[in-house]
């Protein structure tokens, strides 16, 4: 027992360390838990003699998943989605299993093996894909959603696979289609009772324990019901993960949704975690130098292959060719329940242990590229496929009457804040003129009759084109700090009177915009922060004026009082780490402190590059403290600035180093 306590401690610390390194180099932790199984295997550390007895309870992992899955099924957007999902979705899927399915029987795979590969092959990794994609914030673009309607089918898919697989490995002498035609009327009676109980019963059952208002009695009720779902699923037969996805289902459109999923959540990551982990202790590495030509070879094929047949299902039904080259591209790995089917087909004996470990060492290094080929996936598909671009006007074909505008704004980027300015600037009937690098936008906006033509506004003849030495006003509306500060510089060395106002999101590089050449940097989130303080003085009973004046000294000082926060666990830190935020940092002078009996002036400010917001003494503050002012024990200092010079002000306030 303590021999087994001491591998599992080792294991749960290779586990922390493998997922905050694989997150580190933007990895999924997917692929941190199969690392962590491969050492934890028989070929490295072998730290368990019955690695079997782990596979049991990890399977519940999947059972969560599939239930998690289910909870986030929605059949009104299936239905939206229809064309997509059961079209290119339903074609990728056929068409891939088959392909792979004929590779494999060529080559000497039984059909039985050869019908589990090619399943296995055409599924992708929906967690990493949805992921990245979100992160990347291209999950609303057409490309993006022709890749969900994909993932969403092979989801489907993934519950008859698990069903079927099972079904192959029954005895030969039973004919497989009388095997099938029952475990589709065991299907169709569980899911009958299933969803007989989730309309009638789990509604008020779920109610009554809700108004227990006891959050142990939620979650216990939440994973009993997946558990029941499965077993009842498991009694017939039928894989155990096809009733938690049932259940999941059937309390996905109830108001329980959201807490059911955030309850279920933590036991479903630790569990795949640990499903994963036996996964990769089934890799045998002693095989691996036999097998790594054929790895390669198998990778290389399923990369090209993918990409190919996801072209052709989406040419079938008439997409856009670069949508179509960027969703294969995307989609063109193995997915996490690849080794899900693969390790039931191992188990059930259609595949060996040799087979099972090649598909997962071609499945992880396909997944280990993914984030790379999601990033990379418009340029790649660009390349593939040089689309023209649509018919629109570049800035050198203006209109007789765009070339005659003087004293006229132009807006650079006609994205959201640029449309919105350009309708205000039209009401109050001051002239405009736009550019914007996006065809298709351009396209849409000169059909509308909006003065809005393409081009690249870091290029001299365009600025030229548009009018810029007639113009009043430049508006910099697109968020793209590096293309921007290109622009304002060519602006200000060939007009440097021309005012130029640059529309930013966030506030930690203003300086750079300003410094550049920029007349007014306008944050959005420091903007709509001082809005929302206009709107409570004014309620609060402030007169407007002073409202207006204390607004317009915020612009001018550049928000110097809106500078700096005190940071929370929300925080965002990959801009902690990049040290791009400014923080508010209380810092207490305990009796030991060196800058006790000094004055204020110590500090250095300059030097530290940090600034001092107040100065709180016997909980009265002082907003302006004098630099003369000496500082006594338990007074607390307010500084702002940057994280690492924040850091570095307080280690000399309290040590003097």
């Amino acid at each position: 027992m303590h021999g087994n306590l001491g591998n599992v401690l080792i294991l749960m610390s290779v586990a922390v360390v493998a997922v905050w390194l694989f997150k580190r180099i933007n990895l999924p932790p997917i692929l941190a838990y199969l690392f962590c199984g491969i050492l934890a295997g028989p070929d490295l550390l072998s730290l368990f003699e019955h690695p079997e007895d782990m596979q049991n309870f990890a399977e519940l992992g999947i059972v969560f998943l599939l239930f998690s899955l289910g909870l986030e099924f929605s059949l009104p957007k299936m239905l939206a989605m229809r064309h997509l999902v059961f079209g290119v979705g339903l074609g990728q899927m056929l068409l891939t299993t088959l392909v792979f399915m004929a590779i494999a029987y060529l080559i000497g795979f039984d059909i039985k093996a050869s019908l589990v590969i090619g399943g296995v092959v055409a599924l992708s990794s929906t967690a990493i894909v949805i992921k990245q994609t979100s992160d990347l914030g291209i999950l609303n673009t057409p490309r993006a959603q022709i890749a969900v309607s994909i993932l969403l089918l092979q989801d489907l898919a993934v519950v008859p696979l698990l069903i079927l697989v099972p079904l192959l490995a029954a005895d030969s002498e039973q004919s497989l289609s009388i095997a099938i035609s029952m475990a589709f009327l065991k299907g169709v009676l569980v899911v009958g009772i299933l969803l007989s109980i989730g309309k009638w019963v789990l509604p008020k059952v779920f109610s009554e324990v809700a108004r227990t208002r006891t959050d142990e009695l939620f979650v216990l009720t939440t994973i009993m019901v997946a558990l029941m779902a499965a077993g009842l699923a498991f009694s017939f037969g039928l894989s155990m993960a096809l009733g938690a996805f049932l259940a999941g289902m059937m309390l996905g459109e109830s108001q329980y949704k959201h807490q059911l999923e955030a309850d279920i959540r933590p036991f479903r990551d630790i569990l795949m975690g640990l499903f994963f982990i036996t996964i990769g202790m089934r890799l045998e590495l002693h095989n691996i130098p036999g097998q790594i030509h054929w790895a390669l070879t198998g990778l290389v094929s399923i990369v090209i292959l993918k990409v190919l047949l996801i072209r052709v299902s989406a040419w079938i039904f008439k997409l856009g060719s670069q949508d179509a080259w960027a969703a294969g591209i995307k989609l063109c790995q193995m997915g996490e329940f690849s080794f899900v089917i693969a390790a039931l087909a191992v188990d059930h004996n259609l595949l060996t242990s040799e087979q099972g470990s090649l598909l997962l060492t071609i499945g992880v290094i396909s997944m280990a590229f993914t984030p790379w080929l999601v990033d990379k996936s418009p340029v790649l598909a660009k390349a593939l496929s040089p689309e023209p671009l649509p018919d629109c006007k570049g800035a050198e074909q203006l209109s007789s009457h765009d070339k005659e505008l003087t004293d006229h704004v132009l807006i650079f980027g006609f994205g959201r804040v640029g449309q919105s300015v350009s309708r205000l600037l039209k009401i109050e009937a001051i002239p405009y003129m736009v550019v914007d690098a996006d065809p298709t936008r351009v396209q849409e906006s000169q059909s509308a009759g909006e003065p809005v033509y393409f081009g690249d506004v870091k290029q001299k003849d365009i600025l030229r084109a548009v009018g810029i030495e007639r113009a009043k006003l430049v508006l910099i509306t697109f968020d793209q700090h590096d293309k921007a500060m290109a622009v304002i510089q060519l602006i200000s060395s060939l007009y440097p009177d021309l005012p130029v106002v640059v529309r930013t999101r966030k506030d930690y590089r203003m300086d750079e915009l300003l410094n550049a050449g920029a007349t007014q940097v306008v944050p959005e989130i420091i903007e709509g922060s001082l809005m929302l303080v206009t709107q409570v003085l004014q309620m609060s009973g402030v007169p407007m004026s002073r409202i207006l004046k204390r607004v317009r000294k915020e612009r001018k000082g550049h928000y110097g009082n809106m500078h700096g926060f005190f940071p929370g666990e929300t925080t965002e830190m990959d801009y902690v780490k990049q040290d791009k935020l400014e923080f508010m940092h209380a810092v207490i002078l305990t009796a030991s402190a060196f800058a006790v009996g000094k004055p204020l002036h110590i500090l250095d400010t300059q030097r530290m590059r940090i600034n001092i917001k107040g100065l709180r003494r016997d909980n009265n503050e002082l907003s302006a403290p004098d630099g003369n002012i000496e500082l006594l024990e338990g007074d607390v200092l307010v500084i702002t600035g940057k994280p690492r010079r924040v850091e570095r002000a307080e280690r000399f306030l309290l040590e003097g180093n």
